[in-house]
């Protein structure tokens, strides 16, 4: 099995966290390639939702942990949340044996009963979230652009030759970054998006506590959340999205259990603003932004595919975006830092910023592509970059603007560097 593991970026963090931490916890959907990471890191294994011991592991979970935990270091406990006691188990473990890279947990949900959890775990485990693969992890952008080489070299030479299309933007997009889906023929290649999200609204979102929630309501609110990706659209207007023409087909209230729960299968992962030092007192818009996990998930609640984004540049250019978004997260983690969303009360808007622990931070806009919609996202950086207060904080590394076609990444007179999406890396 070891000869088919695929690299992933996440795997030199997990490797650090496991030398400096007694337990490490992955996080992420169900698909992403939590498990085949764990297990390739790991010196043996336990799979908690396997159906033929299922209910014999969670006997023992409570009766006689260490027959869960006993095994060789590090010892993989997937889907560890199907037993939440598990956990103080583990706490406990790591602080009698006092050694590192213990226990990798897994899991693709938070723990529905938080009550047989009684310690954090403080100082005992790190937390990973993995995603489904970037462009560069996947094999589809050639790495030439470092995200991390524009942070430790802002004034470098930025150059190099691509090709794209925008037919295989398109594609990718709505194929997403399921580890199955990226070597599978292209002809079938979209199918694992689409049975995703078949199994979130007929079977996940009823499973993850028991509770029988509609599917229809599901379908409903994973379409209104899909059209406004990219938006600071509260849970009010997807309410009055879904209930249009006088219907009443979800409560805000419901809407907003439905997207708690989503949240907790990491389907959704909305986008927190980005609090800057200004120059002048300028109200900042703090509403989060939202976003799928994965494009391929928007589409597939939307019901479109390559050829549909071809003939709708407005929401081809939405679900570009959340593809972006997801690509700068799984770079930045990396690079130890988290991506943000600015927008202040004039109107002033950046897509993303990444931000680093020690404060270096790049600003981003996400275009499609084309002249007018480039220099117009230029002069939106700038205009930016000039209102942050540089006695407070450090300028920008850098300002980009990620597109899905070009023929080059370089960088303009202005400064501001053009890189087209298949050709980032971390």
């Amino acid at each position: 099995m070891a000869d088919e593991y695929r690299p992933r970026i996440i795997d030199a963090e997990l490797l650090r966290r496991l030398k400096s931490t007694g337990a490490v916890v992955i996080e992420g959907p169900k698909w992403c390639g939590k498990s085949t990471t764990g297990f390739h890191h790991s010196n043996s294994a336990i799979y908690m939702d396997n159906p033929a011991l299922k209910n014999q592991y969670a006997l023992f979970a409570e009766e006689n942990p260490d027959l869960i935990l006993d095994g060789d270091t590090p010892r993989l406990i997937d889907e560890w949340q199907l037993a939440p006691v598990i956990w103080d188990a583990v706490r406990y473990k790591v602080d009698h044996r006092l050694g590192m890279g213990q226990f990798i947990l897994t899991g693709s949900a938070k723990p529905s009963d938080r009550t047989k959890i009684s310690h954090s775990g403080t100082g005992r485990f790190a937390w990973l979230r993995m995603r489904p693969m970037s462009l560069f992890e996947s094999g589809d952008s050639s790495g030439k652009i470092s995200l991390g080489e524009l942070f430790s070299n802002p004034s470098a030479q930025v150059g190099c030759e691509t090709t794209s299309s925008l037919e295989t933007i398109a594609y990718l997009t709505c194929r997403g970054g399921w580890p199955i889906a990226t070597i599978l023929d292209k002809d079938v290649a979209l199918e694992p998006a689409r049975n995703y999200y078949d199994a979130v609204v007929n079977v996940d979102i009823r499973q993850i506590d028991g509770v029988d929630r509609s599917v229809e309501r599901a379908k409903r609110l994973m379409r209104s959340y899909a059209r406004f990706q990219g938006t600071q659209t509260p849970a009010s207007q997807l309410t009055a999205d879904i209930n249009g023409n006088g219907q009443n087909i979800i409560e805000e209230k419901t809407a907003r259990e439905y997207l708690n729960v989503l949240r907790a299968m990491f389907v959704i992962e909305d986008m927190c603003a980005w609090n800057p030092n200004l120059k002048s007192k300028t109200a900042i818009r703090t509403a989060e932004t939202l976003y799928f996990v994965d494009p391929s998930i928007a589409t597939a609640s939307l019901g479109v595919g390559p050829g549909d984004l071809m003939n709708d540049l407005k929401t081809f250019g939405l679900m570009f975006e959340t593809l972006c978004v997801r690509d700068l997260r799984v770079y930045s983690q990396a690079l130890d830092g988290e991506v943000f969303h600015y927008r202040d009360k004039n109107g002033l808007e950046c897509d993303a910023i990444v931000h680093l622990r020690d404060g270096r931070y790049g600003l981003i806009e996400i275009k499609i592509g084309g002249e007018a919609a480039i220099n117009e996202a230029a002069a939106n950086l700038l205009k930016l970059a000039s209102k942050i207060d540089t006695d407070r904080m450090k300028s920008p590394s850098f300002l980009m603007i990620l597109t899905a076609v070009g023929s080059f990444a370089y960088r303009r007179a202005d400064g501001v560097i053009i890189v087209p999406i298949n050709t980032l890396r971390d």
